[in-house]
């Protein structure tokens, strides 16, 4: 009992990804796609393996011969693609008497294949095609009505088939006895499709076995890929948490994100539910956002401070599964408030929360974790900031096409004194209400992919000149007081000079939020984050009439104005 696993394709529709890595080498929970065919095939009994190769057929290669698998792996090389039928022509020698299970190497699925080839031996018939009902893969005819054990047999391909036929899809799994071959031209490229309406065409019977209730996944594509592991990642997570719930149907439920490029899921199973984000495929090369968000989160969870607990990690395609923290984000909670007393006591956990990251979190911290730059500095001021702006906001929203001059000086003048040498520690740089969830009445930090090391009076002004929430000067200048009182418990504060930078850390913060709510609502098509941008204008009026007033003349001028 012999299988084979159609490995030799371009795998164009995953370009750009595909020209460094074979399909069949993507992986699925950290394990290649060809590796976890090759073992479902061994544990169902199969006596040996066939794989065909072409593109990066070296790397195909190379992995098999490392694996050392405990029944027989042969590779066979095509110096030109053959098709999916010219393959099985081409193995021919490779064959023994018996039929041969054909598998797709782009598919991840639960299909049973010893039962597949154990119906086949039952079926009068040299071909055994295994069906499922994807409408968005449906093309096959399948006439059904005469059949005792309603499995079928296929008679036409296409989208429309004549009345009476059913229309199903092919799973990429089939079984073919030996007779076939000598329907395939030897030497030639052609699809093994082909070879079928050949057969249909002479009388000769396609059996077909119908199959539900399983999960199958075409990985060639990127979003069929990214499901795959989605799903791979949801199961073996939902298993360790409790092993009734991970192997049956998974609820799944689309979250709305904010700013993020990122689709969040909540999955359940049972009475169990985790979080998963799909961050996009990752390079192979460098650190991208999904491998800051996992080493990061991990960090601070060991720091003690209340972050989502990350149960899986698949790198390769991008998917983080974490605990599920609800969600009331802080924002709700506080804009509900109106008694300044009880926002103060809302607010101050969050501050010992944001003390104890930012001083914990500057512990052990590795400066390659992070995807954008090591540390906030002068560059970022300039570009994600002063710049984004200038760019998105005066220019892509309001229209402004007539900068003007002097605002380069103004510019530098804030990369400068945004900046606290005397204060540094970890920076979230986006820590506001809509970044914390409330979970069990404790208020826990997300979205710190962003994090590096920097000023620590910008993640508190982020939080008090916060958009979301405005709180208003008097009880903005109540909490920063508090937040001295914290921070003193750990290092000497010298409060004037951390007001001073303060100060403008609150304007290069509003600078931000305004370019991010422009883009958000223009170039993302978000038009709810311009109900913000009021808000955030006249807080960055606020603040630079706070700095000295022969600061930033050009720039002041520019914003009353608007």
């Amino acid at each position: 009992m012999k299988a084979m696993i159609l490995a030799a394709g371009l795998g164009t529709r995953l370009l750009p990804y595909t020209r460094t890595r074979p399909k069949p080498l993507f992986t699925i929970g950290n394990r290649p796609i060809l590796d976890i065919l090759i073992e479902r095939l061994r544990k169902g009994g199969f006596s040996g393996v066939i794989i065909n190769s072409h593109h990066l057929s070296e790397l195909i290669a190379d992995f098999v011969e490392k694996q050392q698998y405990e029944i027989p792996v042969c590779l066979r090389h095509e110096p030109q693609i053959l098709g999916t039928g010219g393959a099985v022509k081409n193995v021919e020698d490779l064959w023994d008497r018996d039929p041969l299970l054909i598998v797709n190497g782009d598919i991840f699925t639960d299909i049973d294949f010893k039962s597949v080839y154990d119906f086949h031996l039952t079926r009068d018939a040299w071909v055994t095609m295994v069906l499922h009902d994807r409408p968005a893969y449906n093309n096959v005819w399948v006439d059904d009505q005469d059949d005792q054990d309603d499995q079928g047999w296929v008679v036409g391909f296409g989208e429309t088939p004549p009345q009476g036929l059913s229309l199903l899809a092919y799973t990429g799994v089939q079984v073919l006895s030996r007779e076939i071959l000598d329907f395939i031209p030897k030497d030639s490229a052609v699809s093994i499709i082909d070879v079928y309406r050949n057969l249909i065409d002479r009388g000769h019977a396609i059996g077909t076995q119908v199959v539900s209730g399983h999960y199958w996944h075409d990985i060639g594509t990127p979003a069929g890929y990214e499901q795959a592991a989605a799903e791979a990642a949801a199961r073996k997570t939902l298993t360790a948490l409790d092993t009734d719930t991970g192997g049956g149907t998974l609820a799944w439920k689309i979250l709305e994100g904010d700013g993020s490029d990122r689709s969040w899921h909540r999955i359940s199973a049972g009475g169990h539910s985790v979080i998963l984000a799909k961050h996009g495929i990752s390079p192979e090369a460098r650190v991208c956002e999904a491998d800051a968000f996992v080493a990061i989160g991990r960090h601070l969870e060991a720091k003690g401070i209340a972050v989502p607990h990350i149960h899986h990690f698949d790198r390769p395609a991008g998917i983080v599964v974490m605990e599920d923290l609800g969600d009331c984000h802080f924002q709700e909670v506080v804009v509900g408030e109106k008694d300044r007393g009880k926002r103060i006591s809302l607010y101050k956990p969050v501050i010992d929360t944001l003390v104890a990251m930012a001083v914990r979190g500057v512990e052990d911290f590795d400066t390659t974790w992070t995807y954008q730059t090591p540390h906030y500095d002068r560059h970022v001021i300039r570009e994600k900031e002063c710049d984004y702006f200038l760019r998105e906001f005066v220019v892509g929203f309001r229209g402004l096409n007539t900068i003007p001059e002097g605002l380069e000086a103004d510019f530098d003048l804030l990369s400068k004194r945004g900046l606290c040498p005397e204060y540094t520690g970890f920076v979230h740089r986006d820590f506001q209400s809509r970044n914390l969830l409330v979970h069990r009445g404790t208020c826990h930090v997300i979205d710190f992919q962003g994090g590096r090391l920097g000023p620590l009076p910008y993640d508190l002004a982020a939080l008090l000149i916060d958009p979301y929430v405005s709180l208003g000067p008097e009880i903005e200048d109540a909490l920063l007081s508090y937040y001295l009182e914290r921070l003193a418990r750990y290092r000497s504060v010298d409060p004037e000079a951390f007001r001073y930078a303060y100060r403008y850390c609150a304007v290069n913060r509003n600078l931000q939020a305004l370019g991010a709510f422009a883009f958000l609502s223009r170039a993302k098509g978000k038009p709810r984050f311009e109900a913000y941008i009021p808000s955030a204008l006249n807080s960055l009026k606020f603040n630079l009439r706070r700095i000295e007033p022969e600061a930033c003349p050009n720039l002041k001028k520019l914003v009353d104005s608007l």
